[in-house]
This record gives structure tokens, sequence and C-alpha cells, in this order.
């Protein structure tokens, strides 16, 4: 469950204890934003994980690999970069009676603990009530730069345990801090909320 911080709290309390006094949107927003400090999120699942080229999704040993998929990764390693993008769905959990939302997501990746990239997921979202919501999150990297130091082998065994991670992304966490933008004014967590593939225990 998100926990607000203090001045992030008694801001939110200010806004919601003035709303018969300001207009309906101005409260609707409070109220979304109030609503997110129960709400809970998960990484439900990991899809389109391509390396340099090749579809490791369904991939479950280096016998599945085509010779083509075996050229491409090969010509990775000697490549300036090597590429890996997947999509990481992320599910978000609410408990209220009414809608919960933010503005803006930043985000840090994490596999196997390594970080591995950060970006922005500029663009609101909202969480229905009494219901889950789905927040796609587009990672793309580069592995030459992430495992910088390590060897081929290294690198390749690891892009091989990512094969078949479908709906099992457990070696994946992800940590998020939320923007709310309230009245014209931008609230952002002051630390970040560590995700991984299970709702936190209530």
């Amino acid at each position: 469950m998100i926990k607000l911080c203090r001045p992030v709290s008694f801001f939110l309390l200010f806004l919601i204890m003035m709303v018969p006094f300001t207009g309906c949107n101005i409260a609707r927003q409070a109220q979304q934003a109030s609503n997110l400090a129960n709400c809970d999120f998960r990484i439900r699942s990991v899809e389109k994980v391509n390396l340099a080229g090749v579809e490791l999704q369904y991939i479950r040993s280096v016998s599945d690999l085509q010779l083509s998929d075996v050229a491409l990764i090969l010509a990775g390693f000697t490549s300036p970069v090597f590429p890996l993008s997947l999509q990481l769905n992320l599910e978000g959990r609410n408990p209220n009676t009414t809608a919960a939302g933010l503005n803006r997501l930043e985000w840090i990746l994490f596999i196997d603990d390594i970080q591995m990239t950060s970006g922005i997921l500029d663009q609101p979202v909202t969480i229905p009530a009494l219901s889950t919501s789905a927040i796609p999150v587009q990672v793309g990297l580069d592995l030459k730069t992430v495992l910088s130091g390590k060897s081929s082998t290294a690198m390749l065994n690891f892009c091989m345990n990512l094969a078949g991670v479908g709906n099992m992304p457990t070696r994946f966490k992800i940590k998020l801090k939320p923007t709310l933008i309230i009245a014209g004014t931008a609230i952002t967590y002051p630390g970040y909320i560590t995700i991984k593939t299970d709702y936190a225990a209530k």
C-alpha cells in the first residue's frame, strides 16, 4: 500500500477540506489523489521480450533458437550496442468506492537486483473504483552498457535466463514515484515505492 509522506498528506487534507469552496474538477482531482494512497500495485507480466531482434518470450532453451536467431544474437556481441526491449505490465488495484488517479510515473527497473534502466510514464493513469487497471511500461536498454565489464558468456547467460519469463516475472522489480497534479500544483512522492510480482500484504 502506498504511504503518503506527512507534507503530502497535510496538503491533500487541506484540499479536501476546501472542496466545498472550489470547483468540481479540483474536488475530483483531490479525491482521486487521496484515493491513490490506498491503492496497491504489482508486476502482472512481462511480454514482447526482444534481444537484438530475437523474440525471447517463448524460448525455453538454446535448442529453441533458429540458426537465424543465433546469428542475430552473436552479431549483438560484436555490435556497438546490444539492444534489449520489453513491455512490463503493471497492475494497480483500487479498493476505494471512487476512482484513483495519478498524472505521471517515474520508474526504475531492476532485474536480478541489477538496476537496468529508468524512465517516465508521462501520461495520466486512472484506476476505477473497486477495480484494477493495467499500466503498460515500455522498456528499452543497451545490455552492453548495463552489464559493462561482464564476459560474453555471462551476458549470454543473462539473456537466456530472460527467456520464457512471460507470466512469471519473478526476477523483476520496479520502483515507482507517482506525481499528482491538483489545482495546477504538481505533488511528487519524496521517495520510490518498490513493486514486485505480488500485491503487498495488508
